[in-house]
């Protein structure tokens, strides 16, 4: 439904000027614009963070260092800008793109004779598809007045455990399945060599939510039956809702 409603908003703003036969900014056959930067992402992983309550309570006799709560994720995204439509002072940018962010945080155990570490990395990968719908503010800074974009989500959680004089135990919990959220948000453009080097810069809001993940064998991560010095019943999902998202990227436009 936001896509269609988009696309609807973009052929009225620009169905005037596409038929007073203006031309793509990005010259004859237009430019293809690979991009890559950093991106930011909050979120509000209330089951996960109710594992970490109970993990830090069932281990505060040993616990020198507890666990921290997870919720700010850092990383990377790269993409394409499959064309810029440059007409009158409007542009129109469909694109896709990649983004990984990841977050981690570590316990530490002291005991008589031994230290136990354990390490949780939690990984939120995406591929993505979305446009973006702006107007040129002066000759080299434009707004973009909404960009969106549509998700195919895929999170990965590591649990790492290291034990003084044995063996380092690794488990994996992943989706089942691509879950899809979306990004709404707004953003600019600063032209540096025209239609060839830019830097882009958007924020917004990122809707996400994941249910549980599960190990390689099918066994959930969360709401699994309390074993000695681990617990993680908990009512709420793995991730209850996305948050604010920031991305700040160079653009790099070749012509076709």
């Amino acid at each position: 439904m936001f896509f269609r409603a988009l696309f609807i908003v973009c052929i009225c703003l620009f169905s005037e000027e596409v038929l007073n036969a203006q031309s793509f900014g990005f010259g004859c056959l237009g430019f293809v614009g690979g991009y890559g930067g950093y991106s930011y992402q909050s979120y509000d992983p209330k089951g996960l963070n109710d594992f970490i309550s109970v993990f830090n309570e069932a281990r505060s006799d040993s616990l020198v260092s507890p666990m921290e709560n997870f919720g700010e994720a850092q990383g990377y995204r790269v993409g394409l800008n499959l064309f810029r439509a440059k007409i009158e002072n409007f542009i129109l940018t469909p694109k896709v793109y990649y983004q990984s962010v990841t977050e981690k945080h570590e316990s530490l155990e002291k005991f008589e004779t031994s230290t136990r570490s354990t390490t949780m990395k939690l990984e939120l990968r995406n591929w993505a598809i979305g446009i973006d719908l702006g107007i040129s503010v002066t000759r080299d800074l434009s707004w973009k007045v909404v960009d969106g974009a549509l998700h195919f989500n895929t999170i990965i959680l590591t649990n790492t455990e290291n034990l003084t004089g044995a063996q380092t135990i690794v488990k994996k919990y992943r989706t089942e399945s691509t879950t899809v959220g979306y990004t709404i948000g707004t953003g600019f453009i600063l032209e540096i060599i025209d239609e060839y080097f830019s830097i882009e810069g958007a924020a917004g809001y990122t809707f996400l939510s994941i249910e549980n993940l599960f190990d390689d064998d099918g066994i959930p991560f969360l709401n699994r039956t309390q074993t000695n010095q681990q617990a993680s019943v908990t009512n709420n999902e793995f991730i209850d809702a996305g948050g604010f998202n920031a991305v700040i990227q160079l653009n790099v436009g070749f012509p076709l």
